[in-house]
């Protein structure tokens, strides 16, 4: 992977609960591997997602992860290194360079 991003995982395993933290899904894009994961709200409602569902949990009203079962169900979780050049501190490129990228400079037939 490259070095500009970071890879996680979190494993449940069947019936396991677990917090919904905000921070730990912030900026990923999450891969349900395996089983099921069902999302709770924190009003209650829940929805299931299967195996090769590509979510953003990222600032969600949830409460809580949880598999329903039966079997490990991983949540792959890929974001973006906090000090790579396209990280919310970093300069876009038009201001770190004093260009365009060549695609802008170009006009389409």
């Amino acid at each position: 992977m490259s070095a500009g991003f970071r890879r996680s995982e979190v494993v449940l395993a069947c019936g396991e609960v677990r917090d919904y933290e905000a921070a730990a899904w912030h900026d990923a894009i999450v891969r349900v591997q395996g089983a099921e994961v069902e999302l709770e709200t924190v009003s209650g409602a829940r929805r299931r997602f299967g195996h090769g569902a590509v979510l953003c949990l990222a600032g969600l009203p949830l409460r809580v992860l949880r598999n329903p079962g039966p079997g490990l169900v991983t949540l792959i979780a890929i974001s973006r290194n906090r000090t790579d050049s396209f990280s919310a501190r970093g300069p876009s490129y038009g201001q770190e360079h004093g260009t365009e990228p060549e695609a802008e400079q170009k006009s389409c037939p």
